[in-house]
């Protein structure tokens, strides 16, 4: 195989390119998100209940999987959902989103498109007007070219 000059000043940029880029971020384990959760809970422990998320169990494509997320509130000026953070523990940033609410919201729901970069847990993480902290989780499968396994 023989390389004309342009090939060569081609192919000598691209070794070069690279040999000096960063490397990807590594994936983000549990461990990033259960340390974003426990920032946003103020280091409260979340309980289950309250939050109802909604999501595929199998998601054919990564990169628009519909999250629906709503908290069980009477969103009164005494009793209200504050905001709710939705993250993503397989992604190299796991938190997607966060929604604010106040009692003039009249209902603490959120739907949104997320994008997940392989199988992982969703979580909805939900902070109270009180102080307390709920959250659901979910698992979705997400296959490559739409497979469904």
């Amino acid at each position: 195989m023989k390389l004309n000059k342009r090939e060569l000043i081609a192919l000598g940029f691209g070794s070069v390119a690279a040999l000096t880029l960063p490397a990807l971020p590594a994936f983000a384990e549990g461990e990033k998100a259960a340390a974003r959760i426990k920032e946003f809970a103020g280091g409260k422990e979340p309980v289950a209940g309250k939050v109802a998320l909604t999501t595929p169990e199998i998601a054919e494509n990564g990169n628009t999987v519909p999250v629906s997320v709503s908290v069980e509130s009477p969103m009164t000026d005494d009793n209200y959902v504050q905001s709710v953070l939705i993250l993503a523990d397989g992604n190299p940033e796991p938190g997607v989103a966060t929604f604010n609410f106040s009692p003039l919201s009249g209902e603490a729901s959120a739907t949104t498109r997320i994008r997940l970069a392989k199988t992982q847990n969703v979580v909805a993480v939900a902070k109270m007007s009180d102080g307390s902290v709920f959250m659901d989780k979910k698992l979705v499968k997400v296959t490559i070219g739409g497979c469904g396994g």
